[in-house]
C-alpha cells in the first residue's frame, strides 16, 4: 500500500516522527541526568525538548492520518494503524500533562510529571513498535513491487521495473 503523503517519493509520516519520538524520549533522559546529578540546567532542556516533541509529534500525526484514512476498511492494518495513531495521541498527552506539571515548579519535574513523561516513553515504545508492525509487516507505506533493484523513487518511475 502506498503512502498518499510524500515528499521526493518517499512518505513523510516516517521521516517526521523521529523528531518527536527522539525529543521525547531525551526529555525523559535529561529528567534522569537531573535525578542523579541535580543539574539545574536539566530540567529547563526537558522542558524545551517536551515543548518541541509535542508540536512535532502534531505534525507528524497529521501525515499518520493521511496515511491512514487510505488504508482499507477491515484490514488487520487499519486495526493496528488505530491503535498505533491513538496511543500516540496519549503519548503526547501523557506529556504535555508532564508539561504543564512544571510550569509551576520553575520546570523542575515533580514525582507526578516524572511518571507522566516515562509512562510516555513506555507507551511511546509499544506505539514504535506497532509503526514498525504497519510497515515492515502489513507493508503500509511501500511501493507496489518494491524489490532491492529498484529504481530510485527520484526517477518517477514504478517499483516494479
Amino acid at each position: 500500500m502506498d503512502s498518499k503523503a510524500k515528499a521526493l517519493g518517499h512518505p513523510v509520516h516516517p521521516m517526521l516522527i523521529v523528531f518527536p519520538l527522539g525529543l521525547l524520549v531525551t526529555a525523559a533522559i535529561f529528567d534522569i541526568l537531573h535525578l542523579i546529578t541535580g543539574g539545574s540546567g536539566f530540567p529547563i532542556a526537558a522542558a524545551y525538548a517536551i515543548a518541541a516533541g509535542i508540536v512535532g509529534g502534531l505534525v507528524a500525526g497529521v501525515f499518520g492520518l493521511i496515511d491512514w484514512v487510505a488504508i482499507p476498511a477491515r484490514s488487520r492494518a487499519k486495526r493496528v494503524g488505530a491503535i498505533h495513531g491513538i496511543g500516540n495521541v496519549v503519548v503526547l498527552l501523557l506529556f504535555a500533562g508532564s508539561w504543564l506539571l512544571r510550569t509551576t515548579t520553575d520546570w523542575v519535574p515533580t514525582v507526578p510529571a516524572l511518571i507522566l513523561s516515562f509512562a510516555g516513553v513506555l507507551l511511546g515504545a509499544v506505539t514504535g513498535w506497532l509503526g514498525g508492525e504497519l510497515v515492515d509487516r502489513l507493508g503500509v507505506g511501500v511501493d507496489e513491487g518494491a524489490h532491492v533493484n529498484a529504481p530510485s523513487s527520484l526517477s518517477g518511475g514504478p517499483a516494479t521495473r
